[in-house]
Formats: C-alpha cells, sequence, structure tokens
C-alpha cells in the first residue's frame, strides 16, 4: 500500500504524476483530463517500478531498489518517467476523445521526450537504429561484475546484436593469488 506520508517507502509524490499527466495532455492538446488519463498514468507508474532501476537512480540512492513491499512506484529522480508516463496520457486521451491533436508515432513521441532530457540520447538513438537494422557482435570485457552483466543484458534485449562476456572464472580467487604475490615474503 502506498502513502502520503513522506517518513515511508512507497510515498506517493506528485512529483511522480502531475508534470507527466499535463505533458501528455499538453501534447495531445487535450479538452480535459480525465479518469482514463489518471488511470493510465497509474499503470504507467506500476509498470516502470516493475522495471530494472537504472544505475543513475540506483547511484542516487544508494542501493538498487527493486519491486516489492518497500518499491511500489518509481522514485520522483527515476529519469524514465518522462518517456512512459506522457505517452500513456497521450493514448488515453486520443482513446477516450479529447485529443485534438493526435500522435501518429507513439515511439517516435517516446524518443522526442527523452531526447529532451537527454540531447545526446537523440544520438545514441540514431547508433541503436543502425545497430538494429545490422546487429553486431559485441565483447563484453570484465563480465563478471554485475554492471558489465547488466549492459550486456540491456543490448541484447533492445535488439542491438550478440553480447560475449570475458571474464574470470573465479574473481576472488584471483584477486587473492594477486595480493599474496605482491605481499613480501615473511609476513
Amino acid at each position: 500500500m502506498a502513502t502520503g506520508r513522506s517518513d515511508y517507502p512507497n510515498q506517493i509524490n506528485n512529483v511522480l504524476g502531475f508534470p507527466y499527466i499535463f505533458r501528455g495532455a499538453l501534447d495531445v492538446r487535450a479538452t480535459t483530463i480525465n479518469m482514463e488519463m489518471k488511470i493510465a498514468a497509474a499503470q504507467a507508474l506500476a509498470q516502470l517500478a516493475r522495471e530494472d532501476v537504472p544505475d543513475e537512480v540506483a547511484a542516487a540512492y544508494g542501493q538498487r531498489p527493486k519491486f516489492g513491499p518497500d518499491y511500489l512506484i518509481p522514485v520522483p529522480f527515476d529519469p524514465r518517467l518522462i518517456s512512459y508516463v506522457p505517452p500513456a496520457i497521450a493514448k488515453a486521451a486520443m482513446d477516450t476523445g479529447v485529443a485534438r491533436r493526435p500522435i501518429i508515432d507513439m515511439e517516435a513521441y517516446a524518443q522526442q521526450l527523452r531526447n529532451r532530457r537527454d540531447p545526446i540520447a537523440g544520438v545514441l538513438q540514431r547508433v541503436f537504429e543502425r545497430l538494429r537494422r545490422q546487429p553486431k557482435r559485441v565483447v563484453f570485457a570484465e563480465g563478471e561484475e554485475e554492471q558489465v552483466i547488466r549492459a550486456a543484458v540491456s543490448f541484447v534485449s533492445r535488439g542491438l546484436g550478440t553480447a560475449m562476456l570475458v571474464g574470470r572464472e573465479d574473481a576472488r580467487k584471483s584477486d587473492r593469488e594477486a595480493r599474496r604475490r605482491r605481499t613480501p615474503r615473511g609476513r
């Protein structure tokens, strides 16, 4: 259950909904914000909470939240909110007939929203589109590291190609051996 109290981890914060509801409504020139649009926002937030949290959110919070009793909704600073909630609102507005300017390509609209947050994302998107047309095999070094594994999974799930992880079989054992070789004898 979520709450409005800020001393609980599942606080519903206005910043999660209002800016994004208005962005989606304004982009389709909606005549009103109806209940279907509000429900679409809630469903978009619920879907986002179930997905893997990006590294920048994990770094900001000092941990990687996972969907469960203490993490039901995304954190207010999740950069993906801008590309999840407004498209859901815009689609609900179009579906219910309150949109005066429908959006034809929702994926392009979501990408445009991502680009507003980060202009470099537009350049990367063009690179990703090219990779999708001609997938590549990419070698990921330090394949035993969690961040590298996540990057490889993301690469494959986005349809950019195949990933090959290269790493040490037993990183801890190798680290102990390296330390032992560096330690002077007699200690």
